[in-house]
């Protein structure tokens, strides 16, 4: 199965999501030169929509060769309106056929996750009834993934809006045990959702507390992503709001102290943050020089 690269010579890739319109090798690969990134994450599919598009064989042959040969580990972002927790069926059908085309499209460019948000419990349904239902739906995705260069099913939880399913680092225990802790399963910790949901990366020893209670929560060897995204708001606020590395209330110290923990020993780590390619680039040089002090 695909595996969290060697760290080879840096402790923890750093990198960017990169637009892809107009090609995943063109335009996505170029753009992660220009920025130094040496992971890369994309999107498949229109990540508000629901559509499944074959993509390109030229593209994706072209993308699998310079990830590999550049040795850049690649991820996909599954689109975000995906909820295996929705009382609508129709919403859970379509949740269904995206995830698994991004599995399949992941696969095909050589991805090693596809990262996938854990949703919500809908139509004030139990968290109980919603999670058993992630069971029914999701489980028979995971038992898909029987080829070597599968990738990983990286749950994100989310800032703790609404009746979200998995927000604090104790949610990912139900979550995970309602998918037999499949082998295929795996975390990507986003680091503005779990401060908005009240994990405060900022306070001293904040960051290294939050991975243990992980690490306590789901094992080891789970944690294979890292969005690396600061806070417009403050600790708890439950609003997903992205701010630059260093200009949010994380702050740049919690994202050093990141990189430290054993538990993030070989985990890229991926912007999502504002700013377009030249806030995209300050904030790769920002990480790398934090992880390299």
């Amino acid at each position: 199965m695909s595996s969290v690269p060697s760290p080879g010579r840096v402790r923890n890739p750093v990198g960017s999501h990169v637009p892809v319109a107009g090609g995943l090798h063109t335009v996505g690969l170029s753009y992660a030169r220009e920025l130094g990134a040496e992971t890369v994450q994309v999107f498949v599919a229109n990540p508000r929509g629901w559509a499944t598009p074959a993509g390109s064989p030229r593209q994706d042959e072209a993308f699998r060769t310079a990830c590999a040969e550049e040795s850049i580990p690649a991820y996909v972002h599954a689109p975000y309106l995906i909820n295996f927790g929705s009382h609508t069926e129709a919403t859970v059908e379509r949740s269904v056929e995206s995830l698994r085309h991004s599995l399949r499209r992941a696969r095909g460019i050589g991805a090693l996750g596809v990262v996938v948000h854990t949703g919500s419990a809908t139509g004030g349904r139990d968290r109980a009834v919603a999670l058993r239902q992630v069971r029914e739906r999701m489980l028979p995705l995971l038992d898909e993934l029987t080829h070597d260069d599968d990738p990983y099913l990286l749950l994100e939880s989310t800032a703790g809006q609404g009746s979200s399913l998995c927000s604090r680092t104790w949610d990912f225990g139900p979550y995970f045990e309602a998918l037999d802790a499949h082998p295929m399963l795996g975390v990507c910790l986003d680091t503005c959702h779990v401060f908005a949901a009240g994990h405060d990366l900022a306070g001293p020893g904040g960051a290294h507390r939050t991975l243990d209670e992980l690490v306590e929560t789901v094992g080891p060897g789970r944690l294979r992503l890292i969005h690396a995204n600061d806070s417009k708001d403050v600790a708890g606020a439950h609003k997903d709001r992205h701010a630059n590395i260093g200009a949010g209330h994380i702050g740049e110290d919690a994202f050093r102290e990141l990189m430290t923990h054993p538990a993030t020993e070989g985990v890229p780590l991926v912007i999502e943050t504002p700013g377009g390619k030249e806030g995209h680039a300050a904030d790769v040089e920002r990480l790398k020089k934090l992880r390299d002090a």
